[in-house]
């Protein structure tokens, strides 16, 4: 495999009862120390490290007309079967018509060889289309994910059945002919003339989503891999790029946008170098997904059932949690800061919260023709109403005064922020946006690292490149509109607090590490603060003034580059572990998302046992890698060893991390109520906690804001109860 890593395979499961190290050395020679009787053992060993020697050759995707499509050979069981339905239902509807109309025909006055030709072709077209389909179903259903001999045949198959449409569209044009011209001159039939006007209708719709079909999985590099085997890796890394970079420039409102170009490059560069030679499709990301959830459940049981795995300690005792925490690190404070960081989404939040009210709740707030009137204030571009500063009134409940500033433009890495005199926490504080627009999604993306300086951090520090745009832009706007001056001039005595969720929880770290000489006493509120923000030392720094706040499963605080090539390299080991064809994945996975992951599932879904037998975070693979020039590090060829980012990155702050609690009583009242009382409890946690990106059933819900302050609100209830001891499992 790689020098200098270590395989930890616990080997219960297979014989050994303990467990061993296997270390690979630079000639590639395994050395491994097991009793002579476990011949089996390192047999099945040996399986797993070819296993995963396989994950550097590429996905099968579907190869037609010489070049590789966004699909693969065992994605057409379910388009398939529905067509199959479409089809042999016309057939049945035209067989009658044929029975009942073709006779006459020959008393037609013009057209009558015409009508004869259709409804002829038009049946035999249907039939040979259904026997084709039956086939490519029967074959796209055979073999495992990666095991694509058994579906050889899909691909002459479907390319057959793609140049059937030009005889279709031949038939259906001599049936446009009959039924919308004057050239056929026959007798009206109540039953048959309306079916072929639906089935000349139907096809027509048909060939124009088998068009729209191609092009949506149509790879504008599918021909390189075929036809040029030879290209480098750093010309195609370059061409990949350039692929990216041109999808980006289609989104021409954003070429104007100040370092647009810069930030489009390096998007591309990291979306080259995850994705690039993987050949992976949608649907295996999907398979690879619902795959994923088994696998952990199996190996989070294995280990349970080795007595190796140790869940962190939570409590529900908010003293013991708090007790040598600084005063201003309070479950109060926290869900009030949330509540106002909730206002920074503004109308569209209260749109998404009342969907049949939201309008009349806003227009309470709003101004009419406000562009034409003075403003207290600095509203910076809002629309004529002033709709944004509605929703952050009604969200916050706080009077317009009391918002002293709020810009809500929204550029690549600009994102929108207000400035509030908060009279409850005497404090100004600066509230900055989360992700809400396509611009904030391509700020996250632009995750590599970049040297960030500030006063108070270690030298060589590193930030997550797009934040630390967005946080200069940000500093800029304040340097710019003196605004935090007047605040402060109006209000002496107030301290200085910022605060903001997922996106704005990053950027508000980062301006505070920026302002933070100039305002020594500022306090950070973060929430869902994402994984890839800042290197491990300056993480550390932030710990004395940043308190961030992160719920359950969330995806976001375990969402970096780093995890992102882990996530990729663990997802293809597991497609090329799973023994089921993709269309059972996916419809296990239905049945997971309602009913849970069953005990048998666990252990069928495999090629064998020992496939399973590490945790991902112990792989080789999902390591450190070694240390190399950072542009030979992108242009590797091999999947595994490639990564983009030279340092990793780490969430900031003392993280205070709140999760549901397991116990099945209250799972079952909680289910009853709607979620309404669920408990909750807590611990603090290490930025070492969130490195692993795991695939959980409530990974995006429990990002939402809204749930966030839910659990907030849920843990200050309990504080005021009286403490009840909880069984979690």
């Amino acid at each position: 495999m790689y020098p200098g890593y270590v395989i930890v395979v616990p080997l219960d499961r297979i014989g050994i009862g303990m467990s061993e190290n296997y270390t690979d050395t630079d000639t590639r020679i395994i050395r491994v120390s097991l009793k002579a009787r476990a011949f089996s053992t390192l047999r099945d060993f040996l399986r797993f490290h070819n296993l995963v020697q396989k994950i550097t050759s590429k996905m099968p995707a579907l190869k037609l007309f010489g070049r590789k499509w966004l699909a693969a050979t065992d994605d057409l069981v379910y388009p398939g079967l529905f067509e199959i339905f479409i089809r042999i239902t016309w057939f049945v509807l035209m067989t009658i018509a044929c029975i009942k109309y073709y006779d006459v025909t020959w008393r037609c006055r013009i057209g009558g060889e015409l009508v004869r030709v259709f409804l002829a072709g038009e049946l035999i077209l249907l039939g040979v289309v259904t026997i084709l389909l039956f086939a490519i179903v029967t074959h796209s259903s055979k073999g495992a994910i990666a095991d694509t001999h058994p579906r050889r045949l899909v691909e002459p198959l479907l390319t057959v059945k793609i140049l059937l449409i030009f005889p279709e569209i031949t038939w259906n044009i001599l049936g446009t002919f009959w039924i919308f011209t004057q050239k056929v001159s026959c007798s009206d039939d109540n039953y048959t003339i309306p079916v072929v006007e639906g089935l000349v209708l139907f096809d027509w719709v048909l060939v124009g989503l088998s068009v729209l079909g191609l092009a949506l999985v149509f790879d504008p590099l599918g021909s390189m891999g075929l036809k040029d085997k030879t290209v480098p890796d750093s010309e195609e890394h370059y061409r990949v790029s350039n692929i990216w970079m041109r999808r980006f420039k289609f989104f021409w409102w954003m070429r104007r946008d100040e370092s647009a170009h810069e930030t489009f490059q390096h998007v591309a560069g990291l979306l080259s170098a995850l994705f690039r030679g993987t050949d992976l499709v949608p649907t295996d990301v999907m398979a690879g997904c619902i795959l994923l959830r088994v696998r952990q459940k199996r190996e989070t049981l294995e280990m349970r059932r080795l007595h190796i795995f140790n869940r962190p300690v939570y409590t529900t005792d908010t003293r013991e949690i708090f007790d040598r925490a600084p005063s201003w690190m309070s479950l109060e404070w926290a869900q009030h800061y949330m509540q106002l960081s909730i206002a920074s989404y503004a109308w569209l939040f209260v749109m998404y919260q009342h969907v049949c009210t939201g309008c009349f709740r806003l227009i309470r707030g709003m101004t009419c023709c406000a562009c034409f009137r003075r403003k207290h204030n600095v509203i910076i571009d809002d629309n004529c109403c002033f709709c944004n500063l509605a929703g952050v009134k009604y969200l916050s409940q706080l009077s317009e005064d009391d918002i002293l500033y709020a810009s809500f433009r929204n550029h690549l890495c600009e994102i929108p922020f207000c400035v509030i005199a908060d009279h409850k926490t005497e404090s100004i504080v600066i509230v900055i946006r989360g992700s809400l627009s396509l611009r904030d999604l391509i700020t996250d993306i632009a995750a590599a690292s970049d040297a960030f300086e500030a006063d108070g951090l270690p030298p060589n520090s590193m930030a997550h490149r797009g934040m630390i745009i967005g946080a200069k832009f940000l500093l800029k706007q304040l340097d710019e509109s003196q605004i935090l001056t007047k605040a402060f001039t109006l209000y002496p005595q107030y301290s200085l607090t910022l605060t903001g969720h997922s996106l704005g929880a990053g950027l508000s770290v980062l301006l505070g590490l920026l302002i933070r000489p100039i305002y020594p006493k500022l306090r950070v509120y973060a929430f869902a603060t994402p994984a890839g923000l800042l290197s491990r030392e300056a993480a550390r720094v932030t710990e004395e003034f940043v308190f961030t706040v992160g719920l359950g499963d969330d995806l976001v605080m375990r969402l970096s580059v780093d995890s992102i090539e882990n996530f990729r390299t663990t997802l293809m080991i597991t497609l090329q572990a799973c023994r089921l064809p993709k269309y059972r994945v996916v419809l296990n996975g239905l049945g997971y998302a309602l009913f849970g992951v069953p005990h048998r599932d666990l252990e069928r879904m495999w090629r064998n046992g020992n496939t399973m037998g590490s945790s991902p975070g112990q792989l080789p693979l999902l390591a450190d890698p070694p240390t190399r020039d950072i542009e030979t590090t992108i242009l590797e060829r091999d999947v595994a060893l490639r990564r983009y980012s030279s340092v990793r990155l780490y969430t900031a702050g003392r993280i205070l991390h709140i999760s549901r609690c397991n116990s099945k009583l209250q799972q079952k009242k909680s289910d009853e109520d709607g979620g309404e009382n669920c408990r909750y409890e807590m611990r603090w946690a290490q930025a070492e906690d969130f490195m692993e990106l795991s695939v959980m059933p409530r990974m995006l819900l429990d990002h939402l804001p809204e749930n966030v302050e839910r659990a907030l609100t849920a843990l200050l209830r309990q504080k005021e109860e009286i403490p009840t001891d909880i069984d979690v499992v």
